[in-house]
């Protein structure tokens, strides 16, 4: 999904009571976790399909904006997972959560394992995702999945309360730390430094161009 370079936050919610309720499909029961139907593609799909779904669930995470799930209602499978794949959440005290793959012999696919972990660590990421169980808005908040936990008919107002502190700042120091902190896991504390000065630098001749004591470039 494209983003236009100007939007610096992109809200994602669900159109109606849900954040993502189970679709219409192909009826498959799930057992001990009590929904009716989840929609299961009628022919497997590829190796080169699976890449293009992962792909499509990580457009959150550029650092050109910041991402904010707002959900309500349920979230359930990839519903649950693309709210991961944002970078903030906002969660109301009746939603409902799980990841019912394993009910039926699959796997949370979409990007979901590694932010379970890094989010959860190992023990709760396993036993969320091995059992399928459901869990509320605010159990999720307490263990960290959700920043921040509202009544329903708060959600427009924290939202708009979110989006309006997220837009305050600096744009491009915003753009700059997303990336930092999005990158800080996967390099040594050597890189990471380097990272912060070379994103240092950049904002230093930003502020210097704005105030117009450095020549551009």
């Amino acid at each position: 999904r494209a983003v236009p370079g100007s939007v610096r936050v992109v809200v994602v919610r669900g159109d109606g009571p849900s954040f993502s309720s189970v679709p219409l499909g192909p009826l498959v029961p799930l057992g001990p976790l009590g929904l009716d139907t989840l929609l299961l593609p009628a022919v497997s799909p590829s190796d080169a399909d699976l890449s293009a779904y992962q792909q499509a669930f990580d457009w959150t995470t550029d650092p050109a904006y910041v991402s904010v799930a707002a959900v309500q209602g349920e979230a359930l499978g990839a519903g649950l997972q693309l709210a991961m794949g944002c970078d903030l959440r906002i969660l109301t005290t009746d939603a409902v959560l799980a990841l019912p793959e394993v009910t039926l012999g699959l796997v949370p696919g979409l990007g979901a394992t590694s932010r379970l972990v890094s989010a959860l660590g190992y023990p709760k990421a396993l036993e969320l995702a091995v059992t399928g169980r459901r869990f509320t808005g605010s159990e999720a908040h307490q263990l960290g999945l959700a920043q921040r936990l509202v009544d329903p008919a708060q959600l427009d107002d924290e939202v708009e309360a979110l989006v309006g502190e997220l837009l305050a700042p600096d744009q491009d120091a915003v753009r700059e730390i997303k990336a930092l902190l999005l990158g800080a896991e996967r390099r040594n504390q050597t890189d990471q430094r380097a990272a912060e000065r070379a994103a240092q630098l950049r904002q230093l001749a930003h502020r210097g161009e704005a105030a117009g004591q450095l020549p551009p470039g």
